[in-house]
């Protein structure tokens, strides 16, 4: 499908998209989802289809995570299934979570391999009872 739209835009010179998935381009298609979200994209790669995503909106208030992350994961869907986009780290913070989070960095397990990193990035608080 992707080779096909390719060839088309090539064809036309119009695409549907950018080549490569650029920042405006990705935070462009999460408004489309949450439209007064704060959005904060970062290509981990730099090879412009591993993103971290960050959505901040305060409609997440009592929300459970899979209930923010699945109308972006169902968006762009289309996108995994081509392979345009290959995988998104969502972080879908309140404001006040963003604010606890700030300075929290993204996590890319392709660039920690070449880098020689070995191990786990957990960031799971264990809360005692």
């Amino acid at each position: 499908i992707m080779s096909e739209l390719i060839t088309r835009g090539l064809k036309t010179g119009r695409f549907d998209h950018p080549l490569m998935p650029t920042a405006e381009w990705m935070v462009d298609e999460v408004k489309k989802v949450y439209p007064d979200a704060e959005v904060e994209v970062l290509d981990t790669t730099g090879t412009g289809d591993h993103w971290f995503v960050k959505v901040v909106d305060p409609s997440f208030e009592g929300m459970r995570l899979i209930q923010r992350q699945k109308p972006i994961i169902t968006h762009f869907k289309p996108h995994i299934a081509t392979n345009y986009v290959h995988a998104l780290d969502l972080k879908c913070w309140t404001p006040e979570q963003a604010k606890e989070k700030e300075g929290d960095t993204p996590f890319s397990p392709h660039e920690a391999r070449r880098r020689g990193f070995v191990g786990l990035q957990v960031k799971r608080e264990i809360k005692e009872e």
